[in-house]
């Protein structure tokens, strides 16, 4: 979310996201006689909408190259690359009901396509699942999409400091004080899970880069002297 890296450039190529967009339904079963393209549009502008600084086209394109290397272990792999591009369709750091608002837009879209029932289902319950990051064991598809999208956590210093930084500037309207406590209990949280990847090239890979990352800005954020907008973040959670 390889190191797990976010890329320093907002606005990755789109042409390639579009073509991987008409690969991806096209696998997941739409119908031919739907055109697809309309909703790549609609998706990657909701993707760029001006208030994401971190949640934005490269996170996007960042899940989905996670995914890529994780492919092997889901056993959907179309539905958890459609439920990458979902996931945060629906996004405002001022609200909570964004991965609700995600998955119903994927329940309406991809019908609209010709997409089955079943694999829709998958989707949007993919898309709730990043709610928690906390998928069932043997759940493999929750397992790649949510260790796809925690992949950041693993990135080297100098990515997980960028992807810190646009994470506080999301959520700059949060006074630096409540910031801090509360992406300190975050951390606290993650940091107490046994687990943070269950895929496992996550948990050889993503681990302990992580944990390392996750623990030096807990040290940053309950130290009275660090800058707080240098601490990473985000959404006071992932």
């Amino acid at each position: 979310m390889d190191t797990g890296t976010q890329s320093s450039d907002t606005h990755p190529d789109t042409a390639g996201l579009r073509a991987r967009w008409q690969a991806t339904v096209t696998a997941a079963g739409a119908a031919a006689d739907r055109d697809p393209a309309p909703y790549a549009d609609r998706l990657l502008t909701a993707w760029a909408e001006p208030q994401r600084r971190y949640h934005t086209t490269a996170h996007l394109a960042d899940v989905l190259a996670r995914i890529d290397v994780l492919a092997a272990h889901a056993a959907d792999p179309a539905a958890v690359q459609l439920a990458a591009w979902f996931h945060d369709a629906v996004y405002r750091p001022d609200r909570s009901e964004n991965e609700e608002r995600s998955a119903a837009l994927a329940e309406r879209a991809l019908p609209e396509l010709g997409i089955d029932p079943a694999r829709t289902a998958e989707v949007a319950r993919l898309v709730r699942l990043t709610v928690t990051h906390d998928p069932a064991p043997g759940d493999t598809d929750g397992e790649a999409l949510c260790d796809a999208d925690l992949a950041v956590l693993a990135g080297d210093p100098g990515a997980y400091a960028a992807y810190a930084a646009a994470v506080r500037a999301e959520y700059g309207f949060v006074p630096d004080d409540a910031f801090r406590a509360g992406r300190a209990a975050v951390l606290r949280q993650l940091l107490g899970l046994p687990r943070l990847f269950r895929t496992p090239y996550g948990a050889a890979h993503w681990e302990a880069p992580a944990r390392a990352n996750l623990a030096a800005e807990l040290a940053g954020l309950t130290d009275p002297t660090t800058d707080p907008t240098t601490g990473p973040t985000d959404d006071l959670g992932i």
